[in-house]
């Protein structure tokens, strides 16, 4: 007897069809499984015996091979406990195997036969959708199935439920689909909440509204982290699309989708000890790693020259092409990592070069080696280089200082990024003829940049990073062409760029 469940598999964010085919046939009791498996489905055997054998099921006394189809495609994780268990009961005459047509199959089995929750289920979702197919699932992801059900997804707690509805004893009731209406508004940390920081409070904004890269730096607690920490209440809501690609990447990172605030851009703050590997992922069986978690979000490197140089530098590719490609000896994956950079660092190792009270104890030996962790290449890849200084009690203890809300920042941004809506991306991303034409400059521009280019070092990289931020300015201001004040309120953005005693502040 042979039979035949669909169920998907996960390759990055894609989720592949993998036809599970079962056969049994005479000879000593045996089961096999191929189709290169790996260690958690080749352990999948026992979980399914005893699931069902604990369900009330006869488990075959014959010979059973399982071929996990197309033989050339990795196969992990547990999800296919359940698709086998149901081409075992189909193919001994126990379930009607006609039934398994139209639908596919995910789950772990448990030993009493409950179902527990696998990674990924929101991909293959998607992709059992474009294939005209509904999908189970176990009980635990349908919260996450909901994103994107169409009364084509099934949830069940236990293999008996699955087997009643096949047998249509008992139907199940199709998952239905969660809102999808905007996100309430964010209760996270306000813009309002920090004194005074006129300039760094702009500069958020610009970066909000363009999607540009920013490196904070200055002394300790002048309120670096603070202000990065309200970057996501000041961006828009992510769109359908963005969002459900966020979605996909957390659910194949095995991390709960957010109800109710699934719209909200993420927010990702990896510890300056953290690896090349968990930054940018990978592993033997690669998973996304930060840069890819906070894919359509911020990425955000406090103490930045703590972290090691050669962890920073993996991510110069990926702040280019907004993807990251893993490649292992038997495949590539691809994840999605489109993200806005937010990094603070101190100016040395003390954190008091500068400090208008406090001397500073280090060496100029001490300040270089401690800038130079930040290559020039990478330093290039912030738009936004902004000092934060330290603040007077006056301004910190001032009654009614407030300065603005996020909600009223929130609405320039917004306004800013539906003009850049005509250009069909956002300014960070603008390049080649697209930059040309948003950025023209008149005479006057053009031989500010080229003064700004020869006294400042620039590189080609850093000059159209700073057009980029002045036709983020001219959008925050409603205007269609680039004025001579937007280009100086750009260059005055890049203070790492500018020399001090013929040095520059970070090595190359």
């Amino acid at each position: 007897m042979l039979a035949i469940v669909h169920a998907r598999a996960i390759i990055g964010v894609s989720a592949p069809a993998v036809t599970v085919e079962v056969h049994l046939s005479g000879g000593l009791p045996a089961l096999s499984i191929v189709g290169l498996p790996e260690t958690g489905v080749r352990e999948s055997k026992e979980r399914v015996r005893s699931a069902l054998l604990n369900a009330g099921f006869e488990f075959p006394a014959r010979r059973i091979t399982i071929n996990l189809a197309p033989a050339d495609l990795p196969k992990e994780g547990g999800r296919f406990d359940l698709p086998i268990a149901l081409g075992i009961l189909a193919a001994s005459g126990q379930i009607p195997a006609d039934s398994l047509t139209g639908c596919e199959f995910l789950g772990e089995l448990s030993l009493d036969g409950a179902l527990r929750p696998v990674k990924g289920v929101l991909p293959a979702v998607l992709a059992a959708r474009d294939d005209e197919r509904a999908l189970l699932v176990p009980k635990a992801n349908a919260g996450e199935a909901s994103l994107a059900s169409r009364d084509d997804v099934l949830a069940a707690g236990h293999l008996l439920a699955v087997c009643e509805h096949l047998s249509s004893r008992a139907r199940l009731v199709p998952v239905a689909r969660c809102s999808l209406a905007r996100d309430a508004p964010s209760d996270g940390p306000d813009l309002s909440e920090v004194r005074g920081q006129r300039v760094p409070r702009r500069a958020l904004e610009v970066a909000a509204a363009g999607g540009h890269n920013l490196l904070f730096f200055g002394p300790p607690g002048t309120g670096k982290s603070m202000l990065a920490s309200r970057l996501p209440g000041i961006l828009p809501a992510l769109e359908d699309a963005a969002a459900m690609e966020v979605a996909s990447v957390h659910s194949v990172a095995g991390l709960p989708v957010r109800e109710g605030r699934w719209r909200e851009p993420p927010f990702r703050a990896p510890h300056h000890t953290a690896s090349a590997v968990a930054l940018v992922g990978g592993g033997s069986s690669p998973r996304p790693g930060e840069i890819s978690l906070a894919h359509q979000g911020v990425l955000f490197l406090d103490e930045l020259p703590e972290f090691e140089r050669r962890v920073l530098e993996v991510l110069r590719e990926p702040m280019e092409t907004g993807e990251i490609a893993i490649s292992r000896a038997a495949r590539q994956v691809r994840f999605p990592a489109r993200f806005q950079v937010v990094g603070a660092m101190n100016p040395c190792p003390c954190g008091y070069s500068g400090h208008p009270s406090i001397e500073c104890q280090c060496t100029p030996q001490q300040v270089m080696r401690y800038r130079s962790k930040i290559s020039g290449p990478l330093l290039d890849r912030f738009d936004l280089h902004i000092e934060v200084p330290v603040q007077g009690g006056s301004v910190l203890m001032a009654e009614g200082c407030d300065g603005e809300s996020s909600a009223s920042v929130r609405e320039r941004v917004i306004a800013a990024r539906q003009r850049q809506g005509q250009r069909r991306c956002l300014n960070a991303n603008l390049a080649g003829r697209d930059l040309q034409a948003a950025c023209r400059l008149d005479t006057r521009g053009e031989q500010l940049l080229s003064g700004a280019m020869e006294r400042l070092g620039l590189s080609a990289r850093a000059l159209h990073r700073i057009l980029r931020v002045a036709r983020t300015l001219a959008d925050l201001e409603g205007c269609d062409q680039l004025a001579h004040s937007h280009l100086v309120e750009a260059l005055g953005y890049r203070n790492l760029d500018r020399q001090q005693g013929g040095q520059s502040l970070v090595s190359a």
